[in-house]
């Protein structure tokens, strides 16, 4: 890789000491056999192995340089460093951007050709266990504080393709996530919490569903047990009792594959005091439902949906992957689950929940989203919506709702 600028307020970015193709080789070897956990002492080994002679400093910085590509992204590692920055994207140019709450960002430096972007893939994909070549195009995996997905061509036209979302270590708890929102949503939130309700938290691309998720699950009992599932880790709960699941690809030999749907039976096996599906998007909502409406309480999950009316269709659509009707879905979903949050992304990349809902079941048996609050549009509370949140928050949290929603909507008319 060459070294390479990104903008002027970030710096150089260079790709330090230039590693031997022998000790690479070795290493990524290593992390095949071990399936991408290598610590200092394996990559020691790796150099070893490699025959090549390092003197005391060669060896120093080609080390650290190991560690460096190991525990990171290799020439994309700095990008992912700058503050804020959520995403960092490779398209098929070969040009890097990054998104934050500035938005999305073209990068200065660019990959000299299509080859070096799939060298790059290839090698974290290796790093990770995984395999990505002409016969398995594509992949998607956790790389230390990283999701990394990769799609090579003929699926990619107009090249190689990769997809970095950042896992930021510095967990924000929920009045940091909350602080671009009106003060009443803290206390409903907690509530939501404490009360053990079984929710959905949705939303579009990058508005913040894993972030609000990871944030209120830190909230909870430190005596409970959480099982999460995912299919590629990316929540870190600040919790004392959370233990992760995630799926696994096929192997060359097309065995091995370990699905959603698979986890979320064996985590119901694990004693969970609190089930969380990372995001729903298969058949495994058919064993989420089901464990909700047989006394799992606390459940918990991420949908994308681009606004709270979407939400019944996706539900219907992931119930028929499970061979559900519409019907059926509407009937399970309604019943296990006790809200809907909806995440947004406003001006300025801020992100927070914008408005909150329950599914109901009409007389046909078709699921329907009755909008609680909707903050986007905000309109007055009706009776019967406030006896709702009443019942689940007790009228002391809903007094604070109404009163700022009444000055949201004053504050609207009078603009």
């Amino acid at each position: 890789m060459s070294t390479a600028r990104h903008s002027k307020d970030s710096g150089a970015i260079s790709t330090g000491h230039i590693l031997n193709a022998k000790i690479l080789e070795s290493v990524r070897e290593r992390a095949l056999q071990s399936g991408g956990q290598l610590d200092a002492i394996a990559l020691a080994g790796a150099v070893h192995d490699s025959g090549v002679t390092l003197g005391s400093k060669g060896a120093a910085e080609s080390l650290e340089t190991l560690q460096n590509e190991v525990a990171g992204l290799s020439v994309l590692e700095p990008f992912a460093r700058i503050p804020d920055v959520t995403d960092v994207l490779v398209d098929g140019l070969g040009q890097v951007w990054t998104d934050s709450p500035r938005g999305l960002e073209l990068m200065e430096f660019k990959f000299a050709s299509a080859e070096r972007v799939r060298e790059l893939a290839v090698h974290l994909a290796t790093l990770a266990g995984r395999r990505l070549d002409a016969a398995s195009p594509f992949m998607d995996m956790s790389l230390k504080n990283y999701r990394v997905h990769a799609v090579l061509p003929p699926i990619a036209t107009q090249g190689p393709l990769i997809s970095i979302r950042v896992k930021h270590t510095s967990r924000l708890n929920l009045e940091e996530v909350l602080q671009f929102s009106l003060p009443f949503w803290n206390r409903l939130l907690h509530a939501v919490i404490q009360k053990q309700m079984n929710f959905l938290v949705t939303g579009g691309t990058g508005s913040g569903k894993t972030t609000l998720l990871q944030a209120m699950l830190a909230q909870s009992d430190p005596q409970q047990r959480l099982v999460v599932v995912e299919d590629s880790q990316e929540l870190q709960i600040n919790h004392p009792h959370s233990v992760s699941l995630q799926t696994r690809s096929a192997n060359v030999e097309a065995a091995g594959l370990v699905q959603l749907k698979d986890l979320v039976i064996q985590a119901l096996r694990m004693r969970p005091d609190r089930l969380i599906v990372g995001e729903c998007r298969g058949e495994e909502i058919r064993d989420f439902l089901a464990a909700m409406n047989t006394g799992h309480q606390g459940a918990a999950g991420t949908l994308h949906a681009n606004n709270p009316a979407s939400v019944p269709a996706r539900l219907a659509a992931l119930g028929a992957l499970a061979g559900w009707s519409v019907q059926a879905t509407s009937l399970q979903a309604s019943s296990a689950l006790d809200l809907v949050i909806h995440m947004s992304r406003g001006e300025h990349g801020k992100r927070g929940p914008v408005a909150l809902g329950c599914l109901e079941t009409d007389g046909s048996g078709h699921m329907a989203m009755r909008t609680l609050i909707d903050l986007k549009s905000p309109e007055p509370v009706t009776n019967q919506d406030q006896q709702i949140l009443e019942r689940k928050f007790g009228s002391a949290v809903v007094a604070e709702l109404l009163a700022q929603v009444a000055c949201l909507i004053n504050a609207g008319e009078q603009s």
